[in-house]
């Protein structure tokens, strides 16, 4: 078995070892129970030690992909059950329809167009150090409810941090949830009812599509141009079905990357005010700003903008820590909603989040966070230029680039890609009707993997050369 290791890649060798033997059981179709070359032979074909061979197999045994036999070595293992892999399936926002919105990733897939940061990229030490200062000093953290708003002094934290954007608050406008997506559907069965129109931008977020498709809201859909939703399409749907709300992505919008300019910002609360329409601005992606950018809370707007944001897709997604800021009326409402439904947050991940915040640390964070997803955006660019993708638009920022390969290349691009390992979050899964597109969202921080590379040469000019001269012989 050629597992064709590169010395000179950045990825270690063990990885190497793990992603090519998990390429070629999905590749080979093996049944379950097939056995492995033994390990002295993997080491001596592939100029490999023997130790790392091991550590390798012992990992892949570790994620249930193999099993360990005694007198048989390794084989390849029987597929969980469905119960036990329901337990291990995780959640991935856009995965590709055969894997639906939940992997178990049991192969180790590189998940390309998932919405959150590498594990490898975050930094667990401050967070372990704020879970003992908050067991050790705040015992109502560890045992008590959270109070109705929300912990008092994240909310005193928030409030300065709006300030800073220029998003006039205060702590009593402000009210905590369980992430940007809780925050959404407070909104939702707040402010709508089944029958309600709603517009929202294509391509957008496919959970919040359901989430009002399952409430019985009618979705009317806005292009998103690389400047914002396109102004003319949004005046034609506010004159024919008044709808209540729109919900749109101000800054380094999910999935394209792009960011409100002022002029649409500007003429979009003009039409709010016109044509009396709420705004649901959702931000969960704006600390990562490094730029001058606009957002519809900072400017005046009467109240007409309800801003939404959330530490899930810079801190971390298990705290599940999200906020909202509005009227002081529609907080009135949308808390008693929160408290019925879920007698509030949790006190404890609220203290943490705060303390990680009052002390500095999640600012020095998010700073050395901008910087590495600044590199690899422009790394990304560059091979996707390299390789002749097409780009919906350049980014300021963050960590999204919406892009796709060039002519011919959307029919491969599927196969190879289950081939190489490689998740795809492809563009009809950011559309309200899934309506086809060639469109994928590419995460930066995973497209310098071996395996994202591959794919895009695969899917640029020279893979296409190469499968024109196999096909014909040559």
């Amino acid at each position: 078995m050629d597992l064709g290791i590169n010395r000179q890649a950045l990825v270690p060798v063990v990885q190497q070892i793990v992603s090519a033997i998990a390429a070629w059981i999905r590749e080979s179709g093996v049944s379950p129970g097939t056995r492995l070359p033994s390990i002295r032979q993997l080491a001596h074909d592939n100029l490999l030690s023997q130790s790392s061979v091991i550590e390798a197999l012992e990992r892949m045994v570790a994620e249930g992909v193999l099993a360990s036999r005694a007198g048989s070595g390794f084989v390849i293992a029987a597929q969980p059950t469905a119960s036990s892999s329901l337990a291990e399936c995780q959640w991935y926002e856009g995965a590709e329809r055969r894997w639906g919105a939940f992997t178990d990733n049991q192969l180790g897939e590189l998940k390309l167009g998932c919405g959150w940061l590498p594990d490898s990229w975050r930094e667990a030490d401050d967070i372990s150090y704020a879970i003992r200062e908050i067991s050790r000093t705040d015992t109502a953290g560890v045992f008590n409810y959270s109070t109705p708003l929300g912990l008092p002094v994240l909310r005193e934290q928030l409030h300065k941090r709006l300030a800073q954007i220029q998003v006039a608050s205060s702590a009593e406008r402000i009210l905590t949830t369980h992430g940007a997506s809780h925050a959404q559907d407070l909104l939702i069965r707040t402010l709508l009812k089944a029958g309600d129109t709603v517009v929202v931008e294509t391509p957008g977020y496919g959970n919040l599509y359901r989430q009002l498709a399952f409430h019985g809201v009618r979705l009317l859909e806005v292009p998103r141009t690389r400047s914002g939703p396109d102004i003319q399409t949004l005046e034609t749907l506010l004159v024919s079905h008044h709808p209540k709300c729109l919900f749109i992505n101000s800054l380094y919008h999910n999935p394209t990357g792009t960011s409100l300019s002022r002029g649409v910002a500007e003429r979009l609360l003009h039409l709010a005010s016109t044509h009396d329409f709420l705004i649901v601005e959702e931000d969960v992606y704006g600390d990562l700003q490094h730029a001058s950018c606009i957002r519809l809370a900072a400017l005046a707007h009467d109240d007409r903008v309800i801003y939404v944001s959330s530490f899930s897709k810079t801190l971390s997604s298990a705290l599940r820590v999200g906020y909202l800021t509005a009227s002081t009326a529609l907080i009135s409402q949308v808390l008693k909603l929160k408290t019925l439904t879920g007698m509030g947050t949790s006190r404890f991940a609220e203290a943490m989040v705060a303390s990680l915040l009052a002390n500095g640390t999640y600012r020095k964070w998010v700073q050395r966070l901008r910087r590495r997803l600044s590199a690899e955006m422009a790394k990304t660019l560059q091979v996707l230029e390299d390789e002749e993708w097409e780009v919906f638009a350049v980014p300021a920022g963050g960590m999204f680039v919406w892009a796709r390969p060039g002519p011919g290349g959307g029919s491969r691009l599927h196969a190879r890609a289950r081939q190489l390992g490689v998740l795809l979050s492809s563009g009809e899964l950011f559309s309200p009707t899934g309506e086809h597109a060639d469109w994928l969202r590419i995460n930066v921080a995973y497209a310098c993997d071996h395996r994202a590379l591959a794919l895009f040469k695969a899917m640029g000019p020279a893979g296409s050369t190469s499968t024109i001269l196999k096909t014909t012989g040559m």
